[in-house]
C-alpha cells in the first residue's frame, strides 16, 4: 500500500482530526492523493452529529462499492464519530468496508490500513489518555490553523452523543499548545482557532482557559485568536477578562443557548437558566462593548410546546445574535441585516483569505468580529491585513472598498494591535 485518499465530513474538529490523520499517514511514508480513483486506500472521516453528513457518507460508500468492483484490492475505511457510534451497523450492513476506526485510533492508522488489506479491522476503543499532542498535523492551505486543545466531553447533554463517541474530557498541556501555535505561525498561519467540545472548560491540571489565552497572546507573528465552542457554564470572569485584555483575542463569542425555555433547558440537561445566560451575556458585553455574539438553537426538541418555542423567539429578539439560526431564519436575517447596516460608513481591518467564490475580481476575508467582508481584488495576498471602508451590507456579508492600496500591511512584518473590542454593530465611536 502506497497511496491514501482522505475525505472529511462534519465540524471543524473533524477537519483538525483529518490534519492529524494526514500527518500520521505521511510520516509513515504513505502518499496522500486527491482522487479516490488513484488511491490504494480510501478513508472517510465522519460526523455522528448531523444526519445529513451520515447520509452523505452512506452514499459515498455506495460509490466506493462500485469502484471496488473493478479494484477488489482497494481498502475502504470509515473513521471518526460515525465509526465509533455506528460501528456494528456499518460492519454488518456494508460489505464494502474493510476498516472502522474511532477518534482515538488515528495514531495506529498506517498499521490498521495495512492489516485491512488482508482482513476486516475495527479499532474503536476509547482512550482517556489519548490527546495526539505529540503528533504533527499536516495542515491545509489558508490563513487559519485549527488547534484542538481538548478532546471528549463531560457535559452529557441529553441530545448529544459526543461523550460516547469521543470519550471523557481531557486537555492538552499548555506548553504543548503554545508550541503548536508557534509552529503554526512559523508555517505562515496568521490566525489560530482553539477547538474543544466545551473549549472554555479547558484545564491541564495547572492552567485554565484564561491562562491559555494569555500565554498564546504573547506569540510573536500571530494576529488573531478565536475559539469554539464555549459552554455558558464555563464562561468565567477570568476568561471574559482575558478576552477583553488580550489584543490578539478577537471580540467574538459563539455562545450556544439551545433554548429560551428553562423547562426545555432542563430536559436538555443544560446546567443554566435563561436568567443566568442573560447575566453572562451582560457581563461579556460590558467587558467588550459591541462584541460579536452568535449562538446555536435547537427548535422542535422533544416535548417543546408552542410557548417554549415563543420564548426562544423572544430571546433571539432580545439578544440580537450575529449568526443565522435554523428554523428562525426570517427573524434572524432581519436582525443580522440591522446589525450589518451599522457598519456602513465605517472602516474595519480584514485578514485576506482568498478570491471570492463568485468572482476572482473580488477578495474576501474576516474582520476581528468574524464578519465576512468582500471588496475589489487589488492584489492583496492571502495572509495580509487590509483596511476596508464598508459601503454596503447584506444579512451575511459586509461590502467594502480598500482604503488606499499603500496601506496594505504584510502580517509577518509587524504585530497586530486590535483597537476594536466589538461587534454586534461596529465599535463605539470615541
Amino acid at each position: 500500500m502506497k497511496t491514501v485518499f482522505l475525505e472529511t465530513y462534519g465540524c471543524q474538529m473533524n477537519v483538525a482530526d483529518s490534519e492529524i490523520m494526514a500527518g500520521v499517514i505521511e510520516h509513515a511514508g504513505l502518499t496522500l492523493v486527491d482522487r479516490a480513483e488513484d488511491a490504494d486506500a480510501v478513508l472517510l472521516n465522519t460526523c455522528a452529529i448531523r444526519e445529513h453528513a451520515e447520509q452523505r457518507v452512506i452514499g459515498r460508500l455506495g460509490e466506493f462499492a462500485h469502484l471496488k468492483l473493478s479494484r477488489p484490492n482497494l481498502v475502504v475505511g470509515v473513521a471518526g464519530c460515525m465509526a465509533q457510534h455506528l460501528r456494528r451497523r456499518l460492519l454488518d450492513s456494508s460489505r464494502v468496508l474493510d476498516l472502522v476506526v474511532g477518534p482515538d485510533g488515528y495514531r495506529h492508522l498506517p498499521e490498521l490500513l495495512r492489516r485491512a488489506a488482508s482482513e476486516p479491522v475495527a479499532h474503536v476503543r476509547l482512550d482517556r489518555d489519548e490527546t495526539y499532542g505529540d503528533l504533527e498535523p499536516r495542515r491545509g492551505a489558508g490563513v487559519r490553523a485549527w488547534i484542538t486543545v481538548q478532546r471528549g466531553c463531560d457535559k452529557f447533554c441529553s441530545y448529544c452523543v459526543v461523550p460516547y463517541t469521543r470519550g471523557r474530557e481531557r486537555s492538552l498541556p499548555l506548553a504543548d499548545l503554545v508550541r503548536q501555535v508557534r509552529d503554526a505561525v512559523a508555517q505562515g498561519f496568521r490566525e489560530v482557532v482553539f477547538l474543544g467540545q466545551t473549549v472554555n472548560s479547558y484545564h491541564d491540571g495547572a492552567h485554565d482557559f484564561a491562562d491559555l489565552l494569555r500565554e498564546t497572546d504573547q506569540v510573536e507573528g500571530l494576529y488573531r485568536i478565536r475559539f469554539t465552542s464555549p459552554h455558558p457554564s464555563d464562561m468565567s470572569d477570568r476568561v471574559i477578562a482575558a478576552m477583553a485584555e488580550c489584543e490578539r483575542v478577537c471580540p467574538q463569542v459563539h455562545l450556544p443557548i439551545q433554548s429560551g425555555s428553562d423547562r426545555v433547558l432542563d430536559l436538555m440537561q443544560r446546567p443554566y437558566t435563561l436568567d443566568q445566560y442573560r447575566g453572562l451575556v451582560a457581563r461579556i458585553r460590558a467587558a467588550m462593548p459591541g462584541v460579536g455574539l452568535s449562538t446555536d438553537v435547537i427548535v422542535g426538541f422533544p416535548g417543546e410546546t408552542e410557548e417554549d418555542y415563543q420564548r426562544t423567539v423572544d430571546v433571539m429578539r432580545e439578544m440580537r445574535y450575529d449568526a443565522r439560526l435554523k428554523g428562525l431564519i426570517e427573524l434572524q436575517q432581519r436582525v443580522s441585516a440591522e446589525l450589518n447596516d451599522l457598519w456602513i460608513g465605517r472602516e474595519t481591518e480584514v485578514l485576506v483569505e482568498s478570491e471570492a467564490r463568485r468572482s476572482p475580481e473580488q477578495l474576501y476575508g474576516k474582520n476581528p468580529q468574524f464578519k465576512t467582508v468582500v471588496f475589489a481584488n487589488d492584489g492583496s495576498a492571502p495572509g495580509t491585513l487590509r483596511r476596508v471602508h464598508i459601503v454596503g451590507a447584506t444579512p451575511l456579508t459586509l461590502l467594502g472598498r480598500g482604503v488606499a492600496a499603500g496601506e496594505v500591511r504584510a502580517i509577518a512584518s509587524e504585530p497586530l494591535a486590535l483597537s476594536a473590542r466589538a461587534v454586534g454593530g461596529p465599535p463605539p465611536v470615541a
